[in-house]
């Protein structure tokens, strides 16, 4: 019960004037006189001949699109033309994969073609007597080309 009422004298207590300042600090500097406001009489009119002068005329539309044209063909002949032959030269390699061909798949094994199942599928030998049947979009690169087939009929 003593500690409540210590307690509540403290509280009731005035409180204590804040310490000093340690540094002496500068009187506040004076606000500069505000002006005396205008009456609206006094209101400087202008006349049309003393507006500004007109501004410059906003350039053609011409001469805004040349250089959006010019960066477009850029990136045209240095990015896009040479990928889309790139595509094409790899889409006409794997159109024309033959038995003999040393090809890479995709996940990274090369093999050889053994045999040419249908137009979507190849048999690749990965190593001896190990082979298996590959996509040809699996195939990511042919490295050699294989001899082309004899005709066994044509040796006869």
């Amino acid at each position: 019960m003593k500690l409540i009422q210590t307690a509540q004298a403290q509280t009731d207590a005035p409180a204590a004037t804040p310490p000093a300042p340690l540094a002496p600090t500068a009187p506040p500097v004076p606000a500069p006189p505000a002006a005396p406001p205008v009456p609206p009489s006094a209101t400087v009119q202008t006349t049309p001949d003393a507006a500004a002068p007109p501004a410059p005329p906003a350039p053609d539309m011409i001469s805004q699109i040349v250089p959006l044209l010019f960066v477009t063909l850029i990136v045209y002949f240095i990015v896009l033309r040479p990928q889309a032959r790139r595509t094409k030269e790899q889409k006409e390699s794997l159109k024309n994969v033959r038995r003999g061909d040393t090809v890479v798949t995709s996940g990274g094994l090369i093999g050889k073609v053994t045999k040419v199942v249908d137009d979507a599928e190849v048999e690749v030998e990965l190593a001896q007597n190990i082979r298996v049947r590959a996509l040809r979009s699996a195939i990511a690169e042919v490295r050699a080309k294989g001899e082309p087939v004899k005709d066994q009929a044509a040796s006869r």
